[in-house]
């Protein structure tokens, strides 16, 4: 299978049309994501299936914006899981992260605790469903996150991860989190990892057009030991990343 538009990198300068369409992005989709919020909250007072379907219909606005306001547009390839499992997607930008509700049937999110006191936000997603990140708290706080995890996937919910902790620029190797093997055994879970290729279209202030690729891979099962997981995620997450090997992983890796 070829790789998606390798011409388009993070550096390719903007066009006049594409700052126009990016500006005309901005306009709408934000001041649209206020609505999203209002109309979250209203529905949570009717249940939580309301609420959550709001939630999947800002992802769905999201996507429609990106498709005919920024001319981006969305394939998938592979498998897409169900059912509780902990999906480990690279991270390029904030699409694949609005895009979780559309991807993936009632996903829970892993989101730092800071982003928790955003206001709007960290309510419509403690409500939804989420399993907050607290680095400092130690082992009391690992052990809530690690329970919050197990229940949401007793519920057949999958469990979305970025394992590399952050957003990492298109075509660069970033190392795994040293939690995210932790997470791995503690939650006993097979993971599914995810490429995206969304940074170079996505992430930079005047957005340009093209097609974001998210692939899923081959389902890894419990059990592995800390160097394996993270090898064979690494390797899984980058399979769209043209600048990827697997002795650059290793070094990435430490």
């Amino acid at each position: 299978m070829t790789r998606n538009s390798p011409e388009i990198t993070p550096d390719t300068p903007a066009t006049p049309l594409d700052v126009i369409r990016s500006l005309v992005f901005y306009l709408v989709f934000y001041p649209g994501t206020m609505v999203c919020v209002m109309l979250v909250w209203l529905a949570s007072l009717i249940g939580d299936g309301p609420m959550r379907a709001r939630v999947r219909g800002w992802a769905h606005f999201h996507r429609l914006c990106c498709r005919w306001i920024l001319g981006i547009g969305l394939r998938i390839e592979g498998e897409v899981p169900e059912g509780g499992v902990l999906v480990a997607l690279r991270h390029e930008s904030f699409f694949e992260a609005i895009d979780l509700p559309m991807l993936l049937r009632l996903p829970v999110p892993f989101p730092k605790a800071e982003l928790m006191d955003i206001p709007g936000w960290g309510w419509a997603a403690s409500h939804y469903g989420a399993v907050t990140v607290s680095r400092e708290e130690g082992a009391k706080a690992l052990r809530a996150m690690v329970s919050s995890a197990r229940g949401f996937a007793a519920q057949g919910r999958p469990l979305a991860i970025f394992p590399e902790g952050t957003r990492v620029r298109s075509g660069v190797v970033a190392p795994l989190q040293s939690g995210f093997a932790g997470i791995y055994k503690l939650v006993n879970l097979p993971v599914v990892p995810v490429a995206v290729d969304s940074g170079r279209f996505y992430h930079r202030r005047w957005k340009k057009p093209g097609t974001v690729v998210m692939r899923f891979g081959a389902r890894i099962e419990t059990g592995l030991p800390r160097e394996e997981i993270e090898t064979r995620v690494q390797a899984a997450i980058n399979a769209l990343n043209p600048h990827y090997s697997a002795a650059e992983g290793a070094a990435a890796g430490g």
